[in-house]
């Protein structure tokens, strides 16, 4: 283990600040949509890919971020993610039409995909050397996280009412310059390892989930017949992946991480629990503004609780809970708090009140996400070797993302096949919207008794390391 850098602390601020950034990106748009629609030509439907063209790039990529860290570096990749999420920034921000846009969003979530592996591997490199340390720099990281998400919500809305939409792309170009010049100072060089890269594996990886999407998106408007034959196409890609990750000498996921114990329902309980958040704030938000009337900024102020009481229990409560109860009973608890949380806003009415529909339920699910987060993610790293906790990583952000893109083309086909599709029509749009999170509540409760019947103990072998020592039993 090298020497305790001096300014980890300051980098921790550096890697938070992007692990905050990244998934911002994933929600700064969310209050923009209506102006995005109207000036860029989306449909109600295609709308969603402002969202999923970034997700699909980001969680499909993961996997080989993580690989291109290991190789080449973890600052030097971490480097280049940001150049890449600044080009991307740039041309989402002057995008005339609703291609180009998808373009910028997918150029983002390539530099994201770089960005998120590499923070964590530096993560570890800084604080591996303290259990202590690493668990509360894992709280502060993670924290990022579920924050920056919601607080994307909210940034988006002041940009978007005072400023206009293509802003909170702009926002992207400064903070960018400035992280790139932080990044000689703050964060430790890395060296690289001799190793070949699965192109073919990347590729077949996210082709597969980006046409699994689009199948799910594109069913309501399609036949049964093309649905099932881009369903086919899909499962018979991310069949290749499989198949290339077995023949290939240093594949872009060795299949026998999947041995670490934990790994496999961590990533189940982070899939499901990607799956129902993104739906709940996305439909959240189109409630909102195109049922309740709200503007832009009042959207966003209207989920600043959810900000605020997610960042009181990631960083005051779960890390506590975490080490006294240990990673399982707080899955289960948080996706199960979740759950109710989102099926509390299946109950929103077209002539519904911010106070009583939308602010109780809200909390209860930020509560929800809060306790869930951190558990798996650690959790599904504590039983890789150090040598794999990139690979972990890519993995758990990956499974969190696409669960996350997945979920929201179920949830988007759902409401649109319970009338969410006809704007102005307030009763049709509360129709759609609350199916959309019955079933985001029930993917959270699945993921709760999944993870109750599935996740074992861990052994006291595997406990040894320094993350692990963190979660407890």
């Amino acid at each position: 283990m090298n020497a305790v850098n001096p300014r980890r602390w300051w980098a921790l601020v550096v890697l938070a600040a992007a692990q905050f950034m990244v998934i911002m990106d994933t929600s700064i748009i969310g209050v923009a949509l209506p102006d995005m629609q109207r000036d860029l030509g989306f449909t109600q439907g295609s709308l969603q890919w402002v969202f999923n063209a970034y997700v699909v790039a980001f969680g499909g990529l993961l996997l080989l971020g993580g690989r291109l860290s290991d190789l080449f570096g973890a600052r030097k990749v971490f480097t280049t993610g940001w150049v890449i999420l600044t080009a991307g920034s740039v041309v989402a921000a002057a995008a005339g039409n609703a291609w180009v846009e998808i373009l910028g969003r997918a150029v983002q979530g390539v530099g994201g995909a770089l960005i998120a592996p590499a923070a964590m591997t530096l993560l570890m490199m800084l604080f591996g050397h303290n259990p202590r340390e690493l668990g509360k720099a894992m709280a502060l990281y993670g924290a990022a996280a579920p924050a920056g998400g919601t607080a994307g919500v909210f940034l988006g809305g002041v940009i978007t009412q005072y400023l206009s939409w293509p802003w909170v792309f702009i926002i992207y170009i400064p903070i960018g310059l400035v992280t790139l010049a932080a990044i000689p100072a703050l964060l430790p060089a890395t060296q690289g390892k001799r190793g070949s890269v699965d192109v073919l594996g990347a590729i077949a990886v996210t082709a597969g989930i980006a046409l699994a999407v689009y199948t799910i998106v594109s069913a309501p408007e399609q036949s049964m017949t093309v649905t099932l034959i881009e369903g086919v196409g899909a499962a018979v890609l991310l069949g290749l992946f499989l198949v290339i990750q077995r023949s290939v000498r240093e594949p872009l996921m060795p299949l026998k991480i999947w041995k670490a114990p934990g790994l496999a329902t961590a990533n189940l309980a982070m899939a499901l629990l990607g799956a129902a958040w993104i739906p709940m704030w996305y439909f959240l938000n189109l409630y909102l503004q195109q049922v309740l009337g709200y503007g832009a900024f009042a959207s966003g102020a209207a989920l600043l609780p959810m900000t605020v009481a997610i960042l009181i229990f990631m960083i005051g409560i779960t890390a506590r809970l975490l080490g006294r109860f240990g990673a399982k009973p707080l899955i289960v608890l948080g996706l199960a708090v979740l759950a109710a949380g989102v099926l509390g806003l299946s109950l929103v009415r077209a002539d519904g009140a911010f106070a009583s529909d939308v602010l109780p339920a809200s909390l209860i699910a930020a509560i929800g996400m809060s306790l869930a987060y951190i558990p798996a993610m650690m959790s599904a790293m504590s039983g890789a070797r150090p040598e794999e906790s990139g690979l972990a990583s890519g993995i758990v952000n990956t499974t969190y993302n696409v669960g996350s893109a997945l979920g929201l083309a179920v949830m988007t086909a759902v409401a649109t096949s319970q009338g969410a599709a006809e704007l102005g029509n307030l009763l049709k749009l509360t129709d759609g919207f609350q199916a959309a999170f019955v079933g985001a509540g029930v993917l959270a409760a699945g993921g709760a008794v999944l993870t109750l019947a599935l996740m074992r103990r861990p052994r006291q072998a595997v406990q040894e390391g320094p993350v692990t020592e963190k979660i407890g039993a």
